[in-house]
């Protein structure tokens, strides 16, 4: 437990990552149904349609968690400094849960816009994870 116990901020992160995850998983599979799609069917490319947005929203999770996972992880393990892994892993959550609103919402544009900006803040956050976990290391 000691181990850990520097890092719960991080861990939570993991955990409610997770669970955004999960969450959105059943919404996706209910707004599918809900257009007449057969289960793992993608709905059409419609930015606009809600239901191509929320499968969207729940693929990018799916796409995303891994790799979050692996470098939090490494970096706790790895012995990185507590305080950078917390701030990287809770600033990435909230870019994630930013990324989802904006996305859930439809605001701005498909491929550029807000939705861009929190993917990016999310994946810098990855990167430095990584980065710490790597000096940790060697």
């Amino acid at each position: 437990m000691q181990l850990v116990a520097e890092y719960t901020h991080a861990i939570a992160s993991l955990v409610i990552f997770a669970l955004l995850v999960l969450a959105l998983s059943p919404f996706s599979a209910l707004a599918k149904q809900g257009r007449g799609l057969a289960p793992g069917a993608t709905p059409e490319q419609d930015y606009s349609d809600k239901a191509y947005r929320l499968n969207r929203a729940y693929l990018n999770g799916t796409e995303t968690l891994p790799a979050f996972l692996a470098v939090t992880l490494a970096a706790i393990l790895l012995g990185a400094n507590p305080f950078w892994v917390n701030l990287l892993a809770s600033l990435a959550l909230v870019a994630r849960v930013a990324m989802l609103i904006v996305h859930l919402r439809g605001i701005g544009k498909p491929h550029s816009g807000l939705r861009s900006v929190f993917y990016v803040a999310g994946w810098a956050c990855m990167v430095g994870l990584a980065i710490l976990a790597l000096v940790a290391a060697f």
